[in-house]
């Protein structure tokens, strides 16, 4: 990560993050990585809790990494709490956030799923489930292109925008697992065939 800021917060802030992940919790319909650019929005533009690099390189890292895609609200907290205090303050905060982003939907998918299963033959929850497809495609978009331009060097960097064009064009006609896809791409970044201008 890169070096972190200097912020301070007061339990008002502390608060005011967590009703902001409950939010963001039940807006997310298609998971958290809809709501980057959302999120980007607050943490890093309206609050200045962290930077742009700080905040690509938490969403990076966690789905580099195995396990679920909501990880990296783990690391966005880990480096505002690192910002404001160091590393107590850090793994505070990482809870923080993940409660934050977890309670709300899995208590509503919890109090939810059983009457959706029951009417899943219902025109409107048929409706609802189609009509959602689209909605969360372009939320992903919108997701890829605030990470793609955030770092405004790189927005005019024309071998990563090659790279991008490949990979998705790979992902989108072929079966080869992701994992050889993030592999590659961090060759290339670590091979320095992929500097940053």
């Amino acid at each position: 990560m890169t070096s972190p800021l200097s912020v301070v917060m007061q339990w008002t802030d502390w608060f005011e993050l967590l009703v902001h992940f409950f939010v963001f919790s039940v807006s997310s319909i298609g998971g958290p990585l809809v709501l980057l650019p959302e999120i980007h929005h607050y943490l890093v533009t309206q609050q200045q809790w962290l930077t742009t690099a700080q905040f690509s390189a938490s969403v990076v890292i966690a789905q580099a990494a195995p396990g679920p895609n909501v990880l990296f609200v783990a690391l966005l907290g880990w480096n505002i709490g690192f910002n404001a205090g160091g590393l107590f303050t850090g793994f505070a905060s990482a809870v923080l956030c993940m409660v934050g982003m977890l309670l709300p939907s899995c208590s509503l998918i919890f109090v939810t799923a059983r009457w959706v299963y029951k009417n899943r033959d219902l025109i409107a929850v048929r409706a609802f489930k189609l009509g959602m497809g689209p909605i969360v495609i372009a939320l992903l978009i919108a997701s890829g292109w605030m990470l793609a331009t955030g770092n405004t060097e790189a927005a005019r960097d024309w071998p990563l925008w090659l790279v991008t064009a490949t990979t998705t064009a790979i992902v989108a006609r072929t079966k080869i697992n992701m994992f050889w896809l993030l592999l590659t791409g961090a060759a290339l970044g670590a091979s320095g065939l992929l500097v940053v201008s």
